[in-house]
């Protein structure tokens, strides 16, 4: 096999820089017209035929010989089962990724709050977790157990009352990692379905399958156009895109492990992007030398050989304070300040899905065991979107308690703002609470 690479090389001082830049970054995400009927379709039969269309999609699109919806469910003690299947060396990593992420997840949980005015006006916020969340997990080979971990328990950890697994079972084939991992992290029933089927399912309740608050978890582009057309019905995590990197250099790491933290995402799939920054035109062509070294060595290498050329790309800048400004403008899923000093470029950054901090922290520690999250924002969506968390399982309602004198002072606000909006029975409700002779008419 021969693999070579062409990386685009890009410098931000070259007047269309910008242009450049846009079009290396743009990706649409939306589903093209026979993907989207197909879906739409899916999830009618769904909501009409329940268990038997599930069992139905699940023989047609997975091969999966199921007599009924019975064959599609795993219990509690298969789960556990899977525990004695994996190595001891296997469980260990799981149950040490899965405590680190527990930690971390913790200390983001929000508590109810509430405070008491001169008046007596109580006002506050109770914080409440989701009753019940479905977690969607990819299937077959391309399983990750680490998703599990990631998804599963900060939803436990907020309080969730029932996480609902799906996981497809191609051909029949279980992937035992992902199902120790649903133990460990604490699922508590899982469904051997995928694909849009079980994002309807999840969204609209079948016989078997329970009705879901929230969907989380990545899929392929018939799960996520599922999940745009549910959303509403119930809530969802993101709709992501492809996996990125962006790393920031300034020059004194070594290049392979540059090389390899680019590789590290570009093996995902070939649309995912992998982006060098750096002020030093030298260390960029020493990554560049390092790329074409090591990409043969890669199990992978025809995937990372696409997306390097396609959507790679080696930036040089002016200096450190000029690919802080690139980050910014990219808001990557990723980002690594491979640099001497990170904490002091850190107040600098304003836009990125996670922060890996020094030349020792790969991206790859985050996607296993570091502890955040790695369910983050793509696509530039960083810009206004967080990592998955604690808070997305919890909900928040505020709490008002008016006092009697409370509602005659606030009575008179909120009259003159209701009768401002013409709206007379606002102001009249309001009235009716000021403790006055003459209330308004």
């Amino acid at each position: 096999m021969t693999v070579s690479t062409a990386i685009a090389r890009l410098n931000a001082a070259d007047p269309d820089f910008a242009r450049h830049l846009d079009h290396l970054l743009s990706w649409e995400s939306v589903s093209d017209d026979a993907v989207n009927q197909r879906v739409l379709d899916i999830i009618k039969a769904v909501r009409e035929r329940g268990d038997a269309a599930l069992v139905e999609f699940t023989q047609r699109f997975d091969g999966v010989e199921a007599k009924g919806i019975d064959d599609l469910i795993l219990g509690r003690e298969r789960l556990e089962l899977a525990l004695t299947r994996i190595t001891d060396a296997q469980r260990q990593a799981l149950e040490t990724a899965a405590n680190r992420v527990r930690s971390y997840h913790e200390r983001q949980k929000q508590d109810s709050w509430q405070y008491t005015e001169a008046d007596g006006t109580v006002l506050g916020q109770k914080v409440t977790p989701l009753d019940r969340a479905g977690l969607y997990v990819p299937g077959g080979k391309a399983s990750y157990p680490s998703s599990v971990l990631m998804n599963a328990i900060p939803a436990k950890v907020a309080g969730v009352g029932e996480v609902v697994m799906v996981v497809p079972t191609p051909r029949g084939e279980v992937n035992e990692l992902v199902l120790a991992a649903a133990c460990i992290a604490g699922v508590d029933r899982v469904f051997t379905i995928g694909g849009a089927q079980a994002v309807a399912a999840l969204a609209y309740g079948t016989q078997s399958v329970p009705q879901v608050d929230k969907i989380v978890g990545p899929g392929n582009i018939y799960v996520a156009t599922a999940k745009r057309h549910v959303f509403g019905q119930v809530g969802i995590d993101m709709i992501a895109g492809p996996s990125e990197i962006l790393v920031v250099c300034d020059g004194q790491t070594d290049p392979d492990w540059i090389a390899m933290d680019l590789f590290s995402q570009a093996e995902h799939d070939e649309d995912a992007q992998a982006i060098l920054v750096s002020p030093d035109a030298a260390f960029l062509d020493r990554v560049a030398a390092s790329i074409d070294k090591l990409l043969p060595t890669m199990e992978r290498a025809e995937i990372i050989e696409k997306s390097i050329n396609g959507r790679g790309a080696l930036i040089q800048v002016r200096d450190m304070q000029q690919a802080m400004d690139v980050a910014n403008r990219i808001a990557p899923e990723h980002l690594e300040l491979s640099v001497a000093d990170p904490q002091a470029w850190l107040p600098h950054i304003r836009h990125a899905g996670a922060i890996f901090m020094g030349r020792h922290t790969s991206e790859a520690l985050g996607d296993y065991c570091a502890g955040p999250n790695h369910v983050l924002p793509t696509s530039g969506t960083a810009r206004f979107s967080s990592p998955l968390g604690v808070y997305d399982f919890q909900k928040r309602s505020s709490i008002i308690f008016c006092s009697e004198q409370a509602a005659s002072e606030l009575g008179h606000t909120a009259s003159v703002l209701a009768r401002g909006e013409s709206l007379t029975a606002h102001a009249r409700s309001a009235e009716y609470r000021i403790l006055t002779e003459n209330k308004g008419n």
